[in-house]
């Protein structure tokens, strides 16, 4: 018996589900960006080399030069391409990086929770140390973009048994921390249903570079023949694709290179997929009726 038993059925993706997305279309498109921030001494970090140094000048350099440079020129070519983001904020980012929120914002990005930094798990939480990270995010977040956001994803995507409980009674709409299917699915928790969205680890840029070391046109690579894959899939009934990115990752001039061809992909397609938010396929799927 799985472990998440207790939250979710299982459901083979041949069962047919009562939406379709609009106009018809098979396949639904969402490009994740996650805005992080964390301090040159956290514990929990993207390590472009092992540095046992601290303060880690080396590993901290690298996600704030994502901040300063990589997510400015990532959000250049997706404007260019036509494509917005579901934007995967930590709450500190606002003061970390004044400004780039509102530069995602106001080129169409949904704004979705990514906890406080990702300098920290909420792995080993006591409940109530949780649900204080969880209100101080969501506090910070709709105090910015004058409402609470409907989507979270953890920190290193790390749960305690009672996450999903906390989120559905902090009042989220849907959570990107159980990537086990191609279609939205609802868990059930004890503040009732939260849905659990598609997010991907093989088309993310984080596992695919950064951990297994793959170049940027394999990358490429696996993003295009995803997204074309799932084109055909997609006959069946409607799927979701993700595809998340990093900016200190991406964002690196020689991986935006070949970067801009998937972009260039996504916006040759507009008119056969669905390219959108998170937040619209959660609220489209969750309607339960065709669109």
């Amino acid at each position: 018996m799985s472990p998440a038993s207790h939250l979710y059925s299982y459901r083979p993706v041949t069962d047919p589900v009562p939406y379709r997305w609009p106009k018809g279309r098979g396949l639904a498109v969402y490009v994740a960006v996650n805005l992080e921030t964390y301090g040159p001494d956290a514990t929990c970090l993207d390590e472009l080399v092992p540095n046992p140094a601290r303060p880690d000048l080396i590993n901290h350099g690298w996600l704030d030069w994502g901040n300063r440079v990589g997510a400015w020129r990532l959000l250049e070519a997706m404007t260019e391409a036509g494509i917005a983001a579901t934007a995967l904020v930590n709450s500190d980012i606002y003061t970390a990086a004044p400004g780039l929120v509102d530069a995602w914002r106001a080129a169409g990005a949904e704004i979705a929770a990514h906890g406080r930094t990702n300098g920290e798990s909420q792995s080993g939480m006591s409940p109530s140390d949780e649900r204080a990270l969880i209100t101080e995010a969501t506090t910070e977040i709709a105090r910015y973009e004058g409402k609470a956001p409907a989507g979270w994803l953890s920190p290193w995507i790390a749960e305690t048994p009672v996450t999903p409980d906390l989120l559905a009674e902090a009042g989220y709409k849907y959570v990107l921390d159980w990537g086990a299917d191609d279609r939205p699915f609802e868990l059930e928790t004890k503040a009732g249903a939260l849905l659990a969205m598609p997010y991907p680890q093989e088309a993310n840029d984080a596992n695919a570079i950064a951990v297994r070391r793959e170049s940027a046109a394999v990358f490429r690579d696996i993003c295009i023949s995803q997204i074309e894959e799932m084109r055909r899939q997609a006959s069946q009934g409607p799927l979701v694709c993700p595809i998340a990115l990093h900016p200190h990752i991406i964002g690196q001039a020689h991986r935006l290179y070949y970067f801009r061809e998937v972009l260039a992909h996504l916006a040759s397609l507009s008119e056969e997929i669905w390219l959108t938010t998170a937040g619209e396929i959660a609220r489209v799927s969750r309607a339960g009726e065709p669109h």
